[in-house]
């Protein structure tokens, strides 16, 4: 039975899945068995927080992280993507009071955001998002 939920975003794939990579892995370290992870791919950043408010309202589920990336192009959609999915899984923390994790890269460039995701790094966010997930299930356990 899952007890962390993991909602990644298949735009800029070779990006997201090191960040899902790393996540598992951090995980794993962590003391979480697969079992316990539920992995859902959506197409992009902007259908992340409605899958991960879903994900939310089960009850077996203490915590989503959601990760994506979004590179900045000749328009501002990039932004607005980002800022509207930040938002989003703000909504979702709220309305349902379990830790929601948001790990959407937003870089003016691809290779800024392949800094945050590197494979093997401790410092990529997909890592950092399995270790606040878990460090904010026991928190809000504690409070």
């Amino acid at each position: 039975m899952a007890r962390f939920a993991v909602v990644v975003a298949q735009f800029n794939a070779p990006i997201t899945e090191d960040l899902l990579n790393a996540c598992l892995g951090e995980f794993a370290r962590q003391g979480v068995c697969d079992c316990e992870i539920q992995v859902v791919y959506v197409p992009g950043a902007f259908e992340i927080p409605v899958t991960a408010l879903k994900l939310a309202q089960k009850k077996n589920i203490q915590a989503v992280i959601g990760l994506g990336a979004v590179i900045k192009g000749q328009t501002l959609h990039y932004e607005l993507v980002a800022e509207q999915s930040a938002r989003g899984m703000m909504d979702v923390a709220l309305k349902t009071g379990k830790p929601v994790v948001f790990e959407v890269i937003a870089a003016p460039t691809i290779k800024l955001a392949q800094a945050r995701s590197r494979s093997g790094d401790r410092d990529n966010k997909g890592a950092s998002a399995a270790r606040v997930a878990c460090a904010m299930v026991e928190t809000l356990r504690e409070v």
